[in-house]
């Protein structure tokens, strides 16, 4: 890679007309400059100037690099304007990636407190697998991936994997779906009609095994990778379907039906996933604090269902 120290030295030489000249502006003794010219042409193999009597003259090569320069540094002197001419309340950017099981209800919970900052913040949401989005947070197009586990073993991608919290799965459905059940809960799902999540997620191996241990085999109606999708059709009456026991009370508002049971053994997870160990993002660290100290625990500091 070139040396943008080396090269300023010889856009310097280059526009000034000579060593001594530049040395001035750059207040620097000509034998260093020299010395920078002769390492910067080393490092490309070429000659940049040739002598003609006391004076330098650039060769063919010498003005094709000082054309580059011309627009490298033009763009640094661009660059540096802007950023004086940014106005003070522009919002700081915070680019989120939501795996797209992950519960549209617990997402916007988590994120909630990024646009109740005192500061102005434009928040961008990407919702895809969490293979997609992990390599979009490896080359800095994501600040932060909300997940439903932590990065896996398998995948390579650098990335670190913070905890936010867990809680228990309730059962939901309409009332008139409710009195046809018979039995108490869980018994009361053999034979019913289930919506689940989608086969491999933790969360779907986890209702797997605990219905399987009780010999418990609900009808399986549909499965669904989008989580707002599969209430939609709960609300229409297909059959029960589930969420966290977290959001219990806003399911039953916002889907007009009624809780039929809650299992603590199935937990659902939440995390987030960043680039770095120790998290810098403002916003980030507002987001991961806020919803450790209410979303997932309740006033007396204990944690929630």
């Amino acid at each position: 890679m070139v040396n943008y120290k080396h090269l300023h030295y010889f856009w310097a030489v280059a526009r000034e007309g000579g060593v001594a000249r530049a040395s001035e502006r750059l207040h620097l003794t000509p034998q260093t400059i020299s010395g920078q010219l002769s390492l910067l042409e080393q490092h490309l193999g070429v000659e940049l100037f040739t002598r003609v009597g006391r004076n330098l003259e650039l060769t063919e090569t010498g003005r094709l690099v000082l054309s580059y320069a011309d627009e490298i540094f033009s763009l640094g002197g661009e660059l540096e304007e802007v950023i004086h001419q940014l106005p003070e309340g522009r919002p700081q950017q915070f680019r989120v990636g939501v795996v797209d099981v992950l519960p549209k209800s617990i997402a916007h919970r988590i994120l909630q407190p990024a646009l109740q900052m005192n500061e102005p913040v434009r928040m961008s949401c990407r919702e895809a697998g969490l293979d997609v989005l992990l390599a979009e947070l490896a080359v800095h197009r994501l600040d932060l991936v909300l997940a439903d586990r932590p990065i896996p073993s398998t995948v390579s991608t650098r990335g670190f994997s913070h905890k936010l919290g867990e809680c228990a799965v309730s059962f939901f459905c309409t009332t008139q779906l409710a009195e046809n059940l018979s039995g108490d809960f869980p018994q009361c799902l053999d034979g019913a009609p289930m919506l689940l999540p989608g086969s491999g997620t933790q969360l779907r191996a986890g209702i797997d095994h605990y219905l399987d241990k009780r010999r418990i085999h609900p009808h399986m109606i549909a499965e669904f990778d989008d989580s707002a999708l599969m209430k939609a059709f709960g609300k229409e009456g297909a059959g029960i379907f589930i969420a966290p026991a977290v959001i219990e009370e806003e399911v039953e508002r916002q889907y007009q039906v009624t809780t039929i049971g809650r299992i603590d053994e199935v937990k659902e997870h939440f995390y987030a996933i960043t680039a770095e160990r120790r998290v810098k993002h403002p916003v980030v660290s507002a987001v991961m604090e806020a919803t450790r100290e209410s979303l997932f625990v309740d006033a007396a500091g204990k944690v929630k269902v």
